[in-house]
């Protein structure tokens, strides 16, 4: 089963912009330096987020990303299925090859773990994984979020806004 960098490191990032995002965008920088991921790395991440419509970008000052659809509707399977990454217990990668060409005898098995963990992955909403971090803090006696930052301007209301300047 191979979960790679690319996997882990998209949803983390995701989950850092929903718990961050609620005021307007987050600058890629802020969400490197936290999750200490590389800023090249996310760029190359969000770029495909961007392209499964699951973030909205924002050029300028105070731009930054945002989550484009409400948490509830973001799954982890969603994230993981838009950076590419391959989600597969089977050594043959599902071409039933697995053994000299043949199909091994632990190949349903397999096939078998591959739906539970992406239907597992469906199930979980970037809001369960925000409702169960601010949870964790809060039994804890802390803030989720440490940086306090100003964010700048939401990107669905700038759009507004320069259409009604506009009518």
């Amino acid at each position: 089963m191979r979960l790679t960098t690319k996997g882990r490191f998209a949803v983390t990032a995701m989950m850092d912009l929903a718990l961050r995002g609620g005021e307007g965008p987050v600058a890629l920088a802020g969400v490197a330096e936290r999750q200490s991921i590389s800023l090249s790395y996310l760029e190359q991440l969000f770029g495909k987020l961007r392209r499964y419509k699951l973030v909205d970008s924002v050029r300028g000052p105070g731009g930054g990303y945002c989550i484009a659809q409400p948490l509830a509707r973001v799954t982890v399977a969603d994230i993981i299925r838009a950076v590419d990454e391959n989600l597969d217990a089977t050594q043959c990668g599902g071409n039933e090859n697995c053994q000299d060409d043949h199909r091994c005898m632990t190949h349903d098995l397999w096939t078998t773990l591959n739906a539970k963990m992406f239907e597992y992955l469906a199930s979980v909403t970037l809001a369960d994984l925000v409702e169960r971090e601010k949870a964790k803090a809060a039994a804890r006696g802390e803030s989720v979020i440490a940086d306090q930052r100003p964010l700048g301007p939401h990107p669905r209301r700038t759009i507004r806004d320069k259409t009604a300047v506009a009518a």
